[in-house]
């Protein structure tokens, strides 16, 4: 898959410090590899309260856990293929 063909979810909630970095990082890698992102506040969804409260920031690729806590840029561009 090219990068472009893969989509990235930052999962945050609102005042999230560490959420305001890693939303940086995401985006600064999906214009670089033309990547779809977009963002998803836990606090408007029980189910993403439940399964991710302790873990945010949460990046999903795809629908699938990526990374939590901190987006580490080059880890992210590499499962991207970029």
């Amino acid at each position: 898959m090219a990068p472009r063909d893969h989509t990235i979810t930052l999962l945050g909630k609102p005042g999230c410090h560490l959420c305001d970095d890693a939303r940086a990082v995401i985006r600064r890698v999906a214009a670089d590899l033309g990547v779809t992102w977009e963002e998803r506040d836990i606090t408007a969804s029980e189910a993403d309260q439940k399964a991710y409260w302790d873990m945010i920031p949460v990046t999903l690729i795809d629908g699938v856990q990526h990374d939590f806590w901190r987006v580490d840029e080059t880890r992210l561009r590499t499962a991207l293929g970029g």
